[in-house]
């Protein structure tokens, strides 16, 4: 007892020290320590986001105990966090970023593996395989196998793993990342150009955004993703040059011969070729009510209110696809089908 009371000052100057003069001792936590102090979050401490070993109890022990036994006894020179270790992190996410949080949490992105791997509709009519998960559970450490049965078009599906069905699917680091280069708020604040309010720098700015490659594990930032070419009728449409646009097309992607509106492709094309998925879209809920107004008036050059117009907008059994809907789609006469 005596010996764990004088632990007590070494355990506080650990959780409370630069990280550079503990975390960093490690040399597999070195590189996270030193690209942690170039980024957005530097100012806080390495506990306030990955908590300490008694943050969750005998959970957070076990949790430490294992990567201590992965490093001696399996080799293994950089430690993965575990999906649930990630899961626990963006709980803290919200602590901060509680508006950010709050869209997400009331969009389709934070669906739960229930909603995804067991719709009964999708499941009969595609077959669950692999790929799903590169969207779906990238954090996930298995294969779609150990994950639900049966893997056919036939149910009822079911996890193999107890607990599996209310967590979250599609957490904040499956598009961000804690450590990546950037300003702190105060400082983003002070060099924001004087013509722009600090809501439009938070909206546009894209450091942090990426995506989580399941097969590399690791996080590619939109200025490392590819400008992605796709086809309408053979000939490539033009995609916007909004950074965070690549990043919505690494999932609402379209086939492998990259034609326009198939798979989960919705890059715009028609009326709306060209825009960034932002441009209408909310970055974290999805939510695109009232986007109209941003770049229409109320009534259109057809004399129309536009937002009453025949398009998945209006009523999404509508026949014209906001993302594709041509000037064609509602007048034969036009020159432009695309």
């Amino acid at each position: 007892m005596v010996v764990l009371i004088g632990m007590i000052p070494l355990f506080n100057y650990w959780y409370t020290a630069p990280p550079e003069n503990t975390c960093a001792l490690c040399h597999e936590a070195r590189e996270h320590v030193y690209s942690f102090q170039h980024s957005a979050h530097r100012e806080l401490n390495c506990t306030e986001c990955h908590g300490t070993a008694f943050t969750h109890g005998v959970n957070s022990l076990v949790d430490k105990a294992g990567m201590i036994w992965l490093h001696f006894f399996n080799n293994i020179e950089d430690p993965q966090m575990t999906e649930m270790q990630r899961l626990e992190i963006m709980n803290n996410c919200k602590r901060c970023h509680e508006s950010q949080y709050a869209r997400w949490e009331a969009g389709k992105h934070a669906a739960t593996y229930a909603d995804i791997f067991l719709d009964s509709v999708h499941n009969s009519t595609e077959q669950l395989n692999y790929d799903c998960l590169r969207c779906h559970g990238m954090f996930y450490h298995g294969t779609i196998e150990d994950l639900v049965e049966p893997i056919s078009t036939t149910g009822p599906w079911h996890f193999k793993e107890e607990g599996r069905a209310q967590m979250h699917a599609i957490p904040c680091m499956a598009c961000h990342t804690i450590h990546t280069d950037g300003l702190p708020v105060k400082a983003e604040i002070l060099y924001a150009d004087s013509g722009d309010s600090l809501q439009y720098a938070h909206y546009h700015r894209t450091y942090g955004v990426g995506i989580y490659d399941r097969a590399e594990k690791t996080h590619f930032t939109v200025d490392e993703l590819p400008k992605p070419i796709i086809y309408y009728d053979e000939n490539p449409i033009s995609i916007s040059d909004e950074l965070s646009t690549r990043n919505c097309i690494q999932c609402h992607a379209p086939n492998a011969r990259r034609e326009s509106g198939t798979s989960d492709d919705r890059t715009p094309r028609g009326v709306h070729e060209g825009l960034s998925c932002i441009a209408c879209h909310d970055p974290h809920s999805g939510e695109s009510k009232n986007s109209c107004i941003t770049c229409h008036p109320a009534i259109s050059n057809c004399n129309i209110d536009v937002t009453l117009m025949n398009t998945t907008y209006h009523d999404k059994n509508s026949p014209n696809n906001i993302h594709f809907v041509s000037c064609a789609d509602c007048h034969e006469n036009s020159a432009s089908s695309r």
